[in-house]
């Protein structure tokens, strides 16, 4: 029974000072901020290797989701008569929730375990202790331009994830199980409101922050030599996931009211 609560006194301890030492690093990155910004061309490297080299992962799997959704939707709207429907629960479902969510997940898989990588083995070469050195802020130099990047990038990444699994859930209901083209576009604008646009795309400026601010902590933190690299990435993905779904719960109930005070009984809909 001691070791018991011994152990889990030094996790909950470990955890309260991981989350101490986290939001201070998040303080120092918001103050440099405010302070100053990166270049302009530290910021396009950035903007490419974080928003462009994750455009095709992110368009397939929206596309996928889209044409997964329609495969497990069509049997049940099937056996009520309401096929041309199907629309409607493919796109919102998409715009306000598996889009968003599913390109962070995906972009902290890819983004966030490369940066962790990345600054971890600076941190293990001694390449941040020589950017202090020379009087640079590492900070500054190496974490801004990230998290920049992600909260202007992952937005506009998901709206690209949000477009592609329409148009893969169009193409399965219309192409392969054969709804009618006019009646599914009609409920597929009659459902969707810009509400649940911009639900999708106010969410996913957290999640950005989340994966850059976590992924960039880690690689900070980062143990010595390969093994301390590796538990870096993983921790930074692992961490990353779970902050996203904290804080998808926290928003949708948040911004759920915000919709149902808008849009009472779901009169967008008739």
């Amino acid at each position: 029974m001691t070791a018991w609560i011994t152990q889990w006194g030094s996790a909950i301890v470990d955890g309260i000072l991981t989350v101490g030492d986290m939001a201070l690093f998040g303080w120092q990155m918001l103050r440099w901020m405010v302070t100053r910004l990166p270049q302009r061309g530290t910021m396009l490297i950035n903007f490419y290797q974080i928003g462009v080299l994750s455009l095709p992962v992110v368009s397939l799997t929206g596309t996928f989701i889209g044409m997964v959704l329609a495969v497990q939707s069509y049997y049940q709207f099937h056996a009520i008569g309401l096929d041309s429907h199907l629309g409607v629960v493919i796109n919102t479902s998409l715009v306000r929730e598996l889009g968003p969510v599913l390109a962070a997940t995906m972009l902290a898989g890819r983004v966030g375990s490369a940066m962790a990588a990345v600054l971890g083995t600076m941190r293990v070469t001694e390449q941040i202790d020589a950017l202090t050195t020379m009087g640079a802020d590492p900070i500054h130099y190496l974490v801004v331009p990230r998290f920049l990047s992600c909260i202007m990038l992952i937005p506009a990444l998901t709206i690209m994830a949000d477009f592609m699994g329409i148009v893969g859930g169009y193409f399965y209901s219309v192409i392969i199980l054969e709804i009618d083209h006019a009646a599914y576009l009609t409920h597929s604008r009659n459902g969707v409101v810009g509400f649940d646009l911009f639900m999708g795309i106010f969410k996913s400026f957290f999640f950005g922050g989340i994966i850059a601010l976590v992924s960039c902590y880690h690689g900070f933190n980062c143990q010595a030599g390969a093994e301390g690299v590796g538990k870096a990435a993983t921790s930074a993905f692992v961490y990353s996931f779970v902050l996203i779904l904290a804080m998808d719960l926290f928003l949708n109930i948040v911004l759920d009211r915000i919709y149902y005070w808008l849009y009472p009984s779901g009169s967008h809909f008739l």
